[in-house]
C-alpha cells in the first residue's frame, strides 16, 4: 500500500521505495544514499520542517547499516502533524550518507553518535568526530560483528 508522501514522490519522479507503515500508521520510505540529500531538501521545502529523531542500526552481521530519520510536518492549526520515517541503507565497507545538518540543525549530535557507534560517515557534517567514545577508540561498538576488547586489557593500559 502506497502512502500520501510516496504517491507525491512518484508523481514528481523522485526515486524511493515504500516500506509500508509502522504500527502507528507512519509511512516508511527507503531512499538511496546518493539521492538522500536532494530528497531531504525537497521534503523540507514540502513542509517537513522538524527532524524529530535520527538514529542508526546494524541490519545484520556483515550486512548493511541503516540511518533512520523521523520527520514531522508541523503547521499551525493542525492537531495531528504528518510524520514520515526515512531509512537510508549504506554498505558496511564504506558507509557514507550525506549529512542533513545544513537542513535540520537537530541532526548534529545524532549523526555524530551514529558515526561514533556504527562508523557511518556523514558527508559535509561540520564536526563529525566521536562524541561518546574516546578519540583513540578502535572500532564501532554497536556493529553486530564488533569484538569487544577484554575489560582487563583496557584497564591495564591505563
Amino acid at each position: 500500500m502506497q502512502g500520501r508522501l510516496s504517491a507525491w514522490l512518484v508523481k514528481h519522479r523522485l526515486v524511493h521505495r515504500s516500506l509500508g507503515f509502522d504500527y502507528q500508521g507512519i509511512e516508511t520510505l527507503q531512499i538511496k544514499p546518493e539521492d538522500w540529500h536532494s530528497i531531504a531538501v525537497i521534503l523540507y521545502v514540502y513542509g517537513y520542517n522538524y527532524l524529530r529523531s535520527q538514529c542508526a542500526y546494524d541490519v545484520a552481521p556483515g550486512g548493511l547499516l541503516a540511518s533512520v530519520y523521523h520527520l514531522t510536518r508541523i503547521q499551525y492549526g493542525v492537531d495531528q502533524p504528518e510524520e514520515v520515517c526515512i531509512k537510508v541503507f549504506a554498505p558496511r565497507e564504506n558507509p557514507r550518507i550525506p549529512s542533513v545538518f545544513w537542513i535540520w540543525k537537530s541532526a548534529d549530535f545524532p549523526e555524530r553518535e551514529s558515526y561514533d557507534m556504527l562508523g557511518i560517515y556523514y558527508d559535509n557534517h561540520p564536526r563529525l568526530k566521536r562524541i561518546l567514545m574516546p578519540e583513540s577508540w578502535i572500532g564501532w561498538p554497536l556493529r553486530k560483528d564488533y569484538i569487544a576488547p577484554n575489560f582487563y586489557e583496557i584497564q591495564d593500559a591505563h
